[in-house]
């Protein structure tokens, strides 16, 4: 059992939606999909013209299931209208406007009306509340402020929960740690991989997070797996939260664990979810896996109709513990576009994670390096070991790589190469972390 700090169970006003009837809860999902329907078909181009090839109008959804009936929309949908082409208000209704980096192509522009804003600060509100964090809490903000959606977000929301918020943004890990020590920081929102660094960096400094206030993590922004979890609350004493959202939805506050720790709560009043085959595009039932396809009830610059996130995850069954009646998906540890192939076999980084934490001398910290030798691609995993570990006999560090790779065969179905490397000899990531170098030449 993992010792972890607890917070006071306080209930916020903003929460009573969470624990809603299902009837009731079913009702506002109904009427809220007729009008967000009917204001996408009147005011966005692309989603009138795919309708009406389906022979569609706003009148054709009768029901909650006639969503299914509904054209899906892709992020390739927001490049190609890049910027403002899915926009169904005029720019001067927009009071907000974020970008992806568009490293990887065209950036997808997102734009929000006031009551969007709202919204997302209510949704952040009992996403915080959700947690255990409440009036008093002091929040380190380390997720980044500017075009990326995660530091407003989390901003507005701790804010109006009437907590302290420090806007510290991502970076400069010695004056996280200082400020996390001098301001009696309760809590901390970043992703998992920048905390586990702030661990390592703290104690490096003399300084021993358990020893501090901090009490609550809300990590998200990239996968995770159970076992780096138990790591984060292992060496901190803190309770590790997974939040969930996107850009393209809204941004953080999607859906978020309660302390349960049992699948997050989708804030499904403003968030329709369903799980479909990925290949086929066909909606699979409760507790099957697929990919998460999201619906914006209430998002009145920009309504996403039926979008494909590419996370794979499923919607569980049975109500949680803690009385909230929404719904909960299983937490994320994949995406369908994350996947590598690697001679026919399908491996996902989230899977290289779970096989390392599980193997005794490991640290967090691997990277994936794939290469093509003779048309063949190579998986090599690089995975920084504890000092204890890298000074011990060469025999033993063999017998360590064996375990390793025994470990991952297990897991992947697949031999790799594994290479043991030292402490720090991995760069550390300020904000999602790179876990895959992909240096394969184009055959």
């Amino acid at each position: 059992m993992i010792a972890v700090k607890e917070s006071c169970a306080t209930f916020h006003p903003d929460s009573a939606q969470d624990y809603v009837p299902s009837a009731l809860l079913a009702e506002l999902q109904f009427s809220r999909l007729k009008n967000i329907v009917a204001r996408a078909f009147d005011r966005v181009p692309l989603f009138r013209s795919r309708m009406s090839d389906r022979d569609l109008t706003p009148d054709s959804i009768t029901s909650l299931a006639d969503i299914s009936l509904l054209p899906f929309t892709t992020k390739t949908d927001l490049r190609d209208t890049y910027p403002f082409g899915l926009f169904a208000s005029p720019m001067e209704e927009i009071v907000r406007l974020h970008a992806s980096s568009g490293t990887t192509g065209k950036p997808i522009v997102v734009a929000y009306t006031q009551q969007d804003v709202d919204v997302w600060t209510s949704v952040m509100m009992r996403s915080f509340a959700a947690c255990g964090l409440h009036h008093g809490d002091i929040i380190q903000n380390a997720y980044g402020y500017g075009l990326f959606t995660g530091g407003l977000g989390a901003h507005y929301g701790a804010e109006g929960l009437g907590a302290t918020v420090i806007p510290i943004s991502g970076g400069n890990t010695d004056r996280q740690i200082m400020v996390m020590k001098d301001f009696g920081v309760t809590a901390i929102c970043c992703t998992p991989s920048y905390f586990l660094h702030m661990i390592e960096r703290a104690a490096e400094m003399d300084i021993d997070i358990r020893d501090l206030p901090l009490r609550v993590g809300v990590f998200g922004a990239e996968p995770w797996t159970p076992s780096m979890r138990k790591r984060i609350e292992t060496l901190s004493g803190i309770r590790a939260i997974d939040i969930y959202g996107l850009s393209e939805i809204i941004g953080p506050g999607v859906a978020i664990e309660c302390p349960e720790q049992n699948g997050l709560h989708i804030f499904e009043d403003h968030f329709y979810p369903e799980i479909i085959d990925p290949e086929t595009g066909a909606v699979l039932p409760e507790g099957e896996e697929g990919e998460l396809v999201l619906t914006t009830l209430s998002k009145h610059a920009m309504p996403m109709i039926r979008y494909r996130t590419r996370d794979i995850t499923a919607l569980l069954p049975g109500r949680c513990p803690c009385g909230r009646s929404l719904r909960r998906m299983r937490r994320i540890g994949r995406r369908s576009d994350d996947m590598l192939i690697i001679r026919g076999v399908n491996v996902f980084p989230s899977q290289v994670e779970a096989a390392l934490l599980d193997v005794e001398g490991t640290l967090p910290h691997y990277q994936i390096v794939l290469t093509r030798m003779h048309g063949l691609d190579q998986m090599e995993v690089l995975v920084e070991v504890t000092p204890e570990t890298f000074s011990d006999k060469i025999g033993a560090l063999e017998e360590l790589s064996t375990k390793i790779a025994d470990a991952l065969e297990h897991v992947l179905g697949l031999r790799v190469q594994v290479r043991l490397v030292e402490p720090h000899t991995i760069q550390r990531s300020e904000g999602k972390a790179k876990r895959v170098l992909d240096r394969r030449l184009p055959s």
